[in-house]
């Protein structure tokens, strides 16, 4: 009996923003895996087994779940957001290409689900409307100084920055330091977008200039986006801003 591995992404909270084809492969599954809150994300079900673990397990993790599925079991991994952002879809390829050859030959499926940077944009209006990247301020897996070098290129060619993982306690500078970095770059004008735990009910968003922008304001709940020179601010009355980047080219200089 042939298993199969589905690395599922749940969306940034609410039950509203898990998709058929999630809501569906989590309804198959024997066992699900993830990390300990995103697991307690999953409808329950009582025929299912559940194992939890820590946010930096991610390889242990995959690893157990490749294992049950080789063993002919259908398995879940879910992932908050989209599993291939940052997320459980690579630390499960990672393990299957280091792994053994049975794990190869499983029926793996990766499902899609709304990531953090599109969710808080959507609450803001559009602030990756033009062209725009994705970086992880975590230097868990990776130097200090390549993040540095990212954060230079991506501002200085005039892209929307959306920052995962700005801060966490065992980070608690790196966040501040990308925001004086990116300081060197771009105007102090520049709109600076906090989405705190958007889908959930304790959602939060606020939007200040790039010089008023500071660590306090930010956890590892919350998607930073950092606006390009093009970047601009509706104001509107009784309301929240709208925060928009042109269709239309700008050219920016280095």
């Amino acid at each position: 009996m042939t298993g199969r591995l589905a690395v599922i992404g749940l969306g940034p909270g609410d039950v509203r923003y898990l998709t058929p084809e999630a809501d569906a492969e989590l309804a198959a599954a024997q066992s699900l895996y993830g990390y300990g809150p995103y697991l307690d994300r999953a409808p329950a079900r009582a025929s299912q087994s559940r194992h939890a673990s820590d946010n930096r397990e991610e390889a242990a993790r995959a690893a157990a779940a490749l294992r049950e599925a080789a063993a002919g079991a259908r398995v879940a991994v879910v992932s908050g957001g989209d599993p291939g952002v940052f997320a459980m879809a690579s630390a499960v390829c990672e393990e299957i290409e280091s792994g053994p050859d049975s794990w190869r030959s499983l029926d793996v499926v990766v499902v899609p689900g709304v990531t953090a940077m599109l969710a808080v944009a959507a609450k803001i209006g559009a602030p990756l409307g033009h062209d725009f990247c994705a970086l992880s301020l975590s230097d868990n897996l990776k130097p200090w100084e390549v993040i540095e070098r990212r954060l230079d290129a991506a501002a200085g060619a005039g892209f929307v920055i959306a920052l995962y993982n700005p801060i966490s306690r065992s980070r608690p500078w790196q966040f501040g330091a990308a925001i004086d970095r990116l300081r060197r770059h771009l105007p102090a004008s520049t709109p600076v977008v906090f989405g705190r735990a958007v889908g959930r009910g304790d959602e939060h968003v606020d939007v200040v200039t790039l010089d008023r922008a500071g660590a306090t304001e930010a956890d590892m709940a919350t998607l930073v986006i950092v606006g390009s020179p093009a970047t601009r601010v509706i104001r509107r009355e009784g309301r929240a801003p709208l925060v928009y980047t042109p269709r239309t080219s700008v050219e920016v200089s280095a």
